[in-house]
């Protein structure tokens, strides 16, 4: 038994997926079984089961996962603790990023970070709101929209970081592009039209959902789609009105009209998590006071 092939079934036991575990360690899928098969013969009992596309600890393996993570985070604070002492002559960090952040915004900040330390290697992770934050125990720090929720993991400290508007978008032919009004539009208008959501998990929906609810407002959900960019297409190809930030609208060729919510535009918070508070490395402490002096940027 390493600590290794503990580190690996704590990332297993948290992710209860081999698959998704090889990603957040950068290793192969059959290195992590490889790992796996070798932990079960030294305990001489299964750890886990198959369970679907997924797996389904013993209750041995409860047990180990417990003692592994334990270990892990150990492992962590030792890393960072190094990171600290050694500054940032070198060292790795990652970045998990919902999909708002990962498209408009983390590419400059990454630039800028590289510009300023150019030998931290820089790994990325993107994927909606829920699941960047089920991956927290996978980076060193995080960018959501929409609320974190209070399932976060222990020692997780939530930053506010700038605010987002999302606004709705249709083809310039669509009756409600027609009106004269201004750009803006009461959400009762939308009604009585078909709309194009993204998928469940999606920061943008949880919102947008929220803000139909609160105003007692029918949806006609005509499409869900992965994806700012499959919202867009889908828009463009007429299946309906779709809702996506405005940030995503700043290159876009003028095919779509975007139009804000009357009488008060719809905003929502974009937050930066930094898992592993109590001991950052410092690696994560510049990134973050980074991206804090960039807010308005």
């Amino acid at each position: 038994m390493t600590p290794d092939q503990l580190i690996t079934f704590a990332a297993v036991a948290e992710h209860r997926n081999i698959s998704r575990a090889a990603v957040a360690l950068h290793l192969s899928q059959p290195a992590v079984s490889g790992q796996l098969r070798q932990l079960q013969d030294e305990f001489g009992e299964p750890l886990y089961l198959r369970d679907g596309r997924g797996v389904r600890l013993t209750p041995a393996g409860e047990q180990l996962a417990a003692y592994a993570a334990r270990l892990r985070d150990t492992w962590r604070q030792a890393h960072a603790y190094r990171d600290a002492l050694r500054g940032l002559e070198q060292g790795t960090l990652r970045i998990g990023a919902s999909t708002t952040p990962a498209s408009y915004l983390l590419p400059y900040l990454i630039a800028e970070f590289h510009r300023r330390y150019p030998h931290v290697t820089v790994h990325t992770a993107n994927g909606n709101t829920a699941e960047i934050v089920g991956a927290l125990g996978s980076v060193d720090i995080a960018m959501i929209e929409g609320p974190a929720g209070a399932d976060l993991p222990p020692d997780t400290v939530v930053h506010a970081w700038r605010e987002d508007e999302i606004v709705a978008i249709m083809p310039r032919s669509h009756p409600l592009a027609q009106a004269d009004n201004g750009g803006r539009i009461e959400l009762a208008a939308f009604g009585a039209y078909p709309l194009v959501l993204r998928e469940e998990g999606s920061g943008v929906r949880q919102t947008v959902e929220r803000e139909f609810a609160r105003a007692g407002v029918p949806m006609r959900v005509a499409l869900e789609i992965a994806g700012v960019e499959g919202v867009k297409e889908a828009v463009r190809a007429g299946m309906g009105v779709g809702f996506v930030s405005a940030m995503s609208m700043r290159h876009e060729d003028g095919a779509l009209r975007l139009m804000s919510l009357s009488p008060q535009p719809l905003t929502r918070r974009l937050s930066i998590l930094v898992p592993h508070a109590s001991a950052p490395s410092r690696v994560v402490e510049q990134f973050l006071a980074m991206c804090v002096a960039d807010e308005g940027g």
